[in-house]
């Protein structure tokens, strides 16, 4: 079979094997149906060029949860270690600040930012932002329950009656820094709604292949592209016979290549771009899926897909948004790493290893794990051999110096991909620098 690790955008299922840089070699056990992206996992909204494809090229897509407001915000250093609901620590310190800020308001302390008519209107907005009473305090009652759920919910019959919970102080919350990964859900990027292709990331790429497979060159390791005046030259090895030497001609050349392994390739392109090429580092990336005997997050915690968050090195925890509310068994992304240490001391693991630390991790969060695991598979990609890292990792200054030069058509050769975008790390920079590399050749060759 076709060996993954040559791309990003994959899916490892059940009977698949992946070999990374040193030999470790990792088959999949998931069942039937169950699979982990190691690469791209989501699609915003907002990537109308990767949506249009999906749209195309009829790849069906799915919602992806990444708020939940019943998943959990996790430190290992507030609260005893027990994890909290989203929908706590939102709603609470909300309401928090917004009473403190009504206590402000209310004092005529904002007379020179906020005139006395907007005053009033702010009150009110705060009342109802942040769930206060009538005396614009945030207090544990049935108003502060609307939002933050209640310590025992609406039922039917006898003894029905809600009870509220006790809001969590705002000194505790504060402490806690568990508002941080608030933003993990605020960021543009990550808004709803999200998506999914039903049935793994690689949907994608089987749709793009089913169009174009005839044109497809598999198991090419390039190592040489030599240009002239007249054309553009590739030269590459057929991996499934080493040593076995082959060459690819064209007018023209848009190159792909992840800038790791471009670096270390011969190709002659002015100073400018190879100077750009060699100064893009790639991000450090881990990613473990665990395949667990039951769907225990729903059946036991009520998560219903979504991500909660860790000081733990693993970071965060993502769960499924496919089949919910089934019996049988799920994966979970029990791991998922971006650059420092944690990145790097998991990529220093061998696979099993990975898996195993990530089981230790998650228990702490849930307990469930040591009972319920069955097991996993786990990608380093700073160890995947052609690739050598997650995404390009630009800086300001990196950008400001070589990202023009990088995009430049250098004689009869123009480079593409996420590395050539403000999108790293996404498929829709992917795709979008793309465009823009044929739109340019496009026109560079009528004009000439």
């Amino acid at each position: 079979m076709q060996q993954p690790g040559r791309r990003r955008n994959w899916t490892l299922r059940g009977g698949d094997t992946y070999t990374e840089l040193g030999g470790a070699t990792q088959k999949c056990e998931f069942d039937e149906g169950l699979y982990i992206n190691p690469g791209p996992w989501r699609i915003p909204y907002h990537h109308n060029g990767l949506l249009a494809y999906c749209k195309r090229l009829g790849v069906r897509l799915e919602p992806f949860q990444q708020i939940n407001h019943n998943a959990l915000l996790h430190s290992t250093n507030a609260f005893g270690g027990k994890p909290q609901r989203v929908r706590h620590i939102k709603t609470d310190f909300q309401g928090h600040v917004s009473e403190l800020l009504a206590k402000v308001t209310q004092k005529g302390k904002l007379e020179d930012a906020v005139t006395r008519e907007d005053q009033e209107i702010l009150l009110e907005a705060l009342k109802s932002w942040g769930s206060l009473d009538k005396d614009y305090a945030y207090v544990k009652g049935m108003t502060s329950a609307e939002f933050r759920g209640f310590e025992k919910d609406p039922g039917g019959g006898l003894g029905a009656a809600p009870v509220p919970g006790d809001p969590i102080g705002l000194s505790d919350i504060l402490k806690s820094q568990l508002w941080g990964d608030m933003a993990n859900y605020a960021l543009y990027e990550f808004q709803t709604t999200m998506f999914e292709p039903v049935g793994g990331i690689d949907m994608i790429g089987k749709a793009f292949a089913k169009e174009v497979g005839d044109l497809i060159t598999y198991n090419a390791k390039v190592t040489k592209i030599e240009q002239d005046d007249k054309g553009v030259t590739a030269f590459y090895e057929d991996t499934q016979k080493p040593g076995t030497m082959q060459q690819a001609s064209a007018d023209w050349c848009v190159c792909t290549i992840p800038l790791t392994i471009l670096s270390q390739i011969e190709i002659n392109v002015g100073g400018p771009m190879q100077a750009a090429i060699e100064a893009v580092p790639y991000a450090s990336s881990v990613k473990v899926g665990l395949q667990f005997k039951r769907r225990f997050w729903e059946e036991d915690d009520l998560i219903f897909g979504g991500v909660s968050y860790t000081n733990l090195p693993i970071t965060q925890i993502s769960y499924p948004s496919t089949d919910f509310n089934t019996t049988g068994k799920g994966v979970l992304l029990g791991c998922y790493t971006w650059n420092g240490p944690n990145s790097y001391e998991f990529t220093s693991l061998a696979p099993e290893d990975r898996v195993k630390r990530a089981v230790e991790y998650g228990s702490q969060i849930h307990p469930q794990y040591k009972d319920e695991f069955e097991n996993g598979v786990a990608v380093a990609w700073h160890r995947s051999p052609f690739t050598l890292g997650c995404a390009g990792d630009w800086t300001e200054e990196k950008r400001k110096e070589h990202y023009d030069n990088l995009c430049q058509i250098d004689g009869r050769i123009v480079l593409a991909g996420e590395h050539a975008s403000y999108i790293p790390a996404w498929m829709e920079g992917a795709i979008l620098s793309s465009l823009d590399a044929i739109t340019r050749l496009h026109q560079r060759v009528l004009a000439g």
